[in-house]
């Protein structure tokens, strides 16, 4: 049996507003949160993810409530992260309704946090999320937003990731983030084929032809996107239409 492969909305939020800028910079707002995630479990979503991107530390409690208004609207998985650094954190964001929790440069800087939040949630609730860069002939992982190389190469790190007790890979590529150019295909299909976990392709998306083309040639397991929906360039009714009848299987909503 082939599995359904998952349409996945992120919602990136800068305090209380979700926001969507070009290669994670000239970020513009794009909406509430809570109604962007209502509009989208009404639509047909599998799946929706959650992103501080300002990941400040005066910023959590306000990222907490964003958490809440946001799992009130939803009745699929919600996955968040941003600044979550130690376990305590991710508690806080388990008890304000999410259901994984996702990690990115706390996990390169201390690797045994992706074990703690295994041995916590599951391996099942633990989302490493990799944003990688082509450079000179390979993917450099980068951190904090895109902006800094820690020198690790992407599929090792994944490796690495999946070892520790990741349970899925959300993997973001920097060169292709918000450009609407359409996914990075090497790359997904780079990780996908090595590791043992489910793939989320992010960054890059704008036609139906660039879902059809990650999940058939990339091997992702789901899609990731943001401005396409969020400024209804793509609607997920329509694109799951478009996926089906290219013979990708894919859940449609009750």
């Amino acid at each position: 049996m082939t599995l359904a492969r998952r349409i996945i909305p992120c919602l990136d939020t800068d305090g209380a507003r979700v926001v969507k800028g070009v290669n994670f910079v000239g970020l513009r707002d794009a909406g509430d949160p809570a109604e962007l995630a209502a509009r989208y479990n009404a639509e047909g979503a599998d799946e929706l993810i959650v992103l501080d991107i300002a990941a400040s530390r005066d910023r959590r409690p306000t990222f907490l409530d964003t958490i809440r208004r946001v799992a009130a609207e939803l009745a699929i998985p919600l996955t968040a992260g941003g600044g979550i650094r130690t376990l305590e954190d991710a508690r806080a964001v388990v008890r304000a309704g999410a259901d994984k929790i996702t990690v990115n440069t706390a996990a390169v800087e201390q690797p045994e946090l992706i074990s703690q939040l295994s041995e916590e949630f599951g391996a099942q609730a633990v989302v490493l999320a990799i944003d990688a860069k082509c450079e000179a002939g390979h993917w450099d992982v980068r951190i904090r937003g895109g902006r800094d190389s820690v020198h690790l190469e992407a599929i090792g790190w994944a490796l690495q990731g999946v070892e520790l007790g990741a349970g899925e890979i959300l993997l973001t590529s920097v060169d292709r983030d918000g450009t609407q150019s359409g996914f990075d295909v090497p790359l997904t299909a780079a990780i996908s084929h090595s590791v043992s976990v489910p793939v989320i392709a992010s960054g890059g998306a704008k036609l139906p032809e660039h879902f059809v083309q990650v999940f058939r040639d990339g091997a992702a397991d789901a899609a990731l996107a943001a401005s396409i929906f969020h400024h209804n360039t793509q609607s997920i009714r329509s694109l799951k239409q478009f996926l089906s009848q290219s013979g990708i299987p894919v859940r449609f909503p009750c």
